[in-house]
């Protein structure tokens, strides 16, 4: 993944851009080839005879450099979504340098926009200032740099050849707006811009603190994470694509360009735990404002604005299975969890030192009294499913809030009535202990009344529930039920259904090390990053059987889970090594 603060490029194995909406995450997508194959639009740039590659990103950043060896010699490709010398470019500019290493190498490129998920035409009109691409009013110029030939093909895209040879350097360059005029970057800046990149990249990591082990993994999430953050608005997408099936059956292909209160709570308990300054502030304020303007919502457009109902396109999908979405059927849903997720990322800020204004005071105050009420309720659970129940990580939801709400007004950060908040809490306790614990599957359940298992259960390890032998025993039933190597499933009925979820065996890690089984939680986190692709990006999903990836990628929930696994686990070994 590449990415500018505005939108992200997904990267083939093979060096090509598959997935690239211009100029945000949640734009129409003019490069979707991911999604259809033939129609959707790539930017290809790679060696034209056989070759073997290596890839890795620039230590510390999301800048990526492949080295392809071929019989005849070898070249080096970095690429970026560059960034400007103030910050994020006001325009899309997807740059790729081509260095010859050894012998010689013969390079080709094209740049194909596409059907826009088979709703537009892509053309090229030739301008004063050489050709440019255009479908669906996003403009596109390419830039190049060293000697090669430069073609418009077909009328609907631009390529060209070269020869990388030692010493030599080559720049591919598309540059993007929608809606507005077009800038035709010098190639020489642009060039530059890949170092200024490199330089911008470094420098945040610079302000990143994480003193543990598996420091590569928690810092390549940390800067995949910052690709998802929305910087216009602070808003953080659930993930960078729409409609990657969680299962090659097909149907469960959703859209997750949009940001979940859920993540956001998540994100900001990462980025506090880094000592991260400047996203914490945008984030949390984007959502205590978007929350404001519409009210409680389980998740909202990247620019605040309530989701647009689904929309389904004529075009094939991930190797085939569809259907391919833009919008999401879960708006409107009651997730009672959403309250805790509130109420805990605002105690996450006001710990960490800050202070909340009156308005924001008000606002949760509210949102406290309607978790103290709301609880009573059945709602569609975390997973967001049709039928509504009395889920039992819903409560916890509930009672997370709560206990929240009553810290922060002792603190004297939000009005209301902290005795009556400790006093519900109390309750949805008891309830939980009384009606959702079976001491037959030494487990919490789903909900009352079935037999089902439910891995969101173990947020609440984290959150303070339960840390005893409950949680613990629970964590056996759900491996031994929902496991499959180190990965585990959602819920009961899911591995013959679906892919295994990774945050939940990363959440399974965090609860471990919360009951006192350091040692298993060190085993367990080691195999599951293990599992990985090469650059260290996470899907939703992996196939247990295959290790292949399902589900929408990169995915912002599998690496907050990641780390929050390490955060929790770090301090736990430290503890048992002094105790040793």
């Amino acid at each position: 993944m590449l990415g500018d603060g505005r939108t992200v490029a997904l990267v083939a194995d093979d060096g090509r851009v598959d997935w690239f909406p211009v100029p945000d995450l949640d734009t129409p997508p003019v490069f979707a080839a991911l999604l259809d194959a033939d129609g959707g639009g790539f930017v290809a740039l790679a060696p034209t005879v056989p070759f073997r590659l290596r890839r890795q990103y620039v230590v510390g950043t999301n800048v990526l450099v492949t080295t392809y060896d071929t019989d005849g010699g070898q070249a080096r490709v970095t690429q970026a979504m560059n960034t400007g010398v103030a910050g994020r470019l006001p325009w899309s500019e997807l740059a790729a340098r081509v260095e010859g290493l050894a012998g010689s190498v013969p390079m080709a490129w094209r740049v194909a926009p596409g059907t826009v998920l088979g709703s537009a035409s892509p053309w090229v009109q030739r301008t004063v200032q050489g050709p440019v691409l255009r479908a669906d009013g996003v403009t596109l110029t390419v830039r190049t740099l060293g000697e090669m030939t430069t073609v418009v093909d077909d009328g609907q895209a631009c390529a060209g050849a070269f020869e990388a040879t030692p010493g030599s350097r080559h720049l591919l360059a598309v540059a993007g707006t929608e809606r507005e005029p077009v800038m035709l970057p010098d190639p020489e800046d642009v060039d530059r811009g890949i170092d200024r990149t490199i330089d911008n990249w470094r420098a945040w990591t610079r302000e990143f603190h994480y003193d543990g082990p598996w420091g590569k993994a928690v810092q390549r999430s940390a800067l995949a994470l910052k690709l998802l953050l929305h910087e216009p608005t602070g808003a953080i997408a659930a993930a960078g694509t729409t409609s990657l099936p969680e299962s090659r059956a097909g149907g469960k292909n959703w859209d997750y360009r949009y940001a979940w209160v859920r993540d956001a709570a998540y994100t900001l308990d990462a980025w506090l735990g880094f000592g991260l300054r400047e996203e914490v502030h945008a984030a949390i304020s984007w959502t205590l404002r978007t929350l404001r303007q519409h009210g409680v919502q389980i998740f909202f457009g990247l620019d605040g604005s309530l989701p647009t109902a689904p929309d389904a396109h004529p075009v094939p999908g991930w190797r085939g299975v569809g259907p391919v979405v833009t919008g999401n059927r879960a708006d409107g849903q009651l997730q009672l969890g959403v309250y805790g997720d509130i109420l805990a990322v605002v105690r996450g800020y006001v710990d960490a030192g800050n202070l909340l204004d009156a308005e924001t005071g008000r606002l949760l105050a509210g949102v406290a009294d309607e978790a103290a009420d709301a609880w009573h309720r059945p709602d569609a659970g975390m997973w967001e499913l049709r039928e509504e129940r009395h889920y039992t990580s819903s409560k916890l939801g509930c009672w997370q809030a709560l206990r929240c709400a009553v810290h922060l007004a002792e603190l004297g950060q939000i009005p209301g009535e902290p005795d009556r908040w400790r006093a519900e809490a109390d309750r949805i306790a008891r309830w939980v202990d009384e009606h959702c614990w079976s001491e037959e599957r030494g487990a919490y359940l789903m909900h009352p009344g079935s037999d089902a298992l439910d891995a969101s259960v173990l947020l609440h390890a984290r959150s303070g529930f339960d840390t005893g032998d409950r949680m613990s025993r629970t964590v056996d039933a759900l491996r031994a039920e929902l496991g499959s190597g180190p990965l585990l499933h959602r819920y009961s009925g899911m591995p013959e259904e679906e892919g295994a979820f990774v945050a939940c065996a990363f959440w399974g890690v965090a609860a471990l090390a919360l009951v006192g089984r350091t040692d298993e939680a060190e085993q367990w986190m080691t195999e599951l990053l293990d599992l990985a692709n090469d650059v260290g990006v996470w899907p939703e999903m992996v196939d247990p059987a295959t290790g292949d990836f399902l589900g929408n990628l990169p995915q912002a929930l599998s690496h907050l889970a990641l780390v929050q696994a390490a955060l929790t686990l770090a301090p736990a070994l430290r503890d048992a090594g002094a105790a040793g």
